[in-house]
């Protein structure tokens, strides 16, 4: 079943993909990384994941130090969990900046894509 994330808040979306990376943890199993997201626009903030020992952690607020920052748009950040933005296109269009690894960027694009959000 598919989520449709123009109708939800920030807050549920975050609580939301923290009930579905720990309920099927297969896909991040082996995972050790934190990502901070810096969301522009209408209900947007700093908010963290932390990927450790087969578990997730989300956060609402700064996150602190992390392995890779993402800043992007609320709208185009619920593109992504959708599956309707490319991760590389938003970046070179200049929709996602990225301090830190940008490996771990792309990396969470097809982690993503294991879940059906």
């Amino acid at each position: 079943m598919k989520i449709h994330f123009d109708e939800m808040t920030m807050t549920a979306i975050w609580l939301k993909i923290d009930e579905k990376l720990n309920e099927e943890p297969d896909p991040i199993k082996g995972m050790t990384v934190t990502y901070s997201f810096n969301l522009a626009g209408e209900d947007g903030g700093l908010y963290g994941l932390a990927l450790a020992d087969g578990k997730a952690v989300t956060l609402i607020g700064d996150p602190g130090e992390v392995d890779c920052a993402l800043a992007m748009s609320v709208k185009d950040f619920k593109k992504l969990l959708a599956g309707n933005l490319n991760s590389t296109t938003a970046f070179m269009m200049g929709k996602l900046k990225v301090k830190g690894n940008i490996g771990l960027a792309l990396k969470l694009e097809g982690l993503l894509k294991q879940y059906s959000f």
